[in-house]
């Protein structure tokens, strides 16, 4: 069973960046929208970015013009560039691909950002 592996999590002070990354652990054919949610302690998951196969690109309102989402379709990679991160970013982010025909819903095992103020 393909998993998606994401890294680059950690521990920032307000103001600092981070850059997550995913991928999956084999061979992985017909990706469609990859995106990243966000978990934050008694709240429920949030979408936090998406691109499509194609390029567009979709944020959550609290993130736009800070994080940007980009991907490499050659290596079924996706980024999210973190910049002037505020304490309520801090969440487990989860990496989230949509697969084939019927969009099958891969998700990764979760990376924690402490953004400390």
């Amino acid at each position: 069973q393909v998993q998606l592996v994401e890294s680059g999590g950690g521990l920032v002070q307000a103001g600092g960046s981070l850059r997550l990354s995913c991928a999956p652990s084999g061979r992985l054919f017909g990706v469609n929208d990859m995106g990243w949610y966000r978990q934050a302690p008694e709240k429920q998951r949030e979408l936090v970015a998406v691109i499509s196969r194609g390029g567009s690109t979709n944020y959550e309102d609290s993130v736009k013009g800070r994080f940007t989402i980009s991907r490499d379709n050659a290596k079924n990679t996706v980024y999210l560039q973190m910049n002037s991160l505020k304490p309520e970013d801090t969440a487990v982010y989860y990496c989230n691909f949509k697969v084939g025909v019927i969009n099958y819903d891969y998700w990764g095992q979760g990376t924690q950002v402490t953004v400390s103020s």
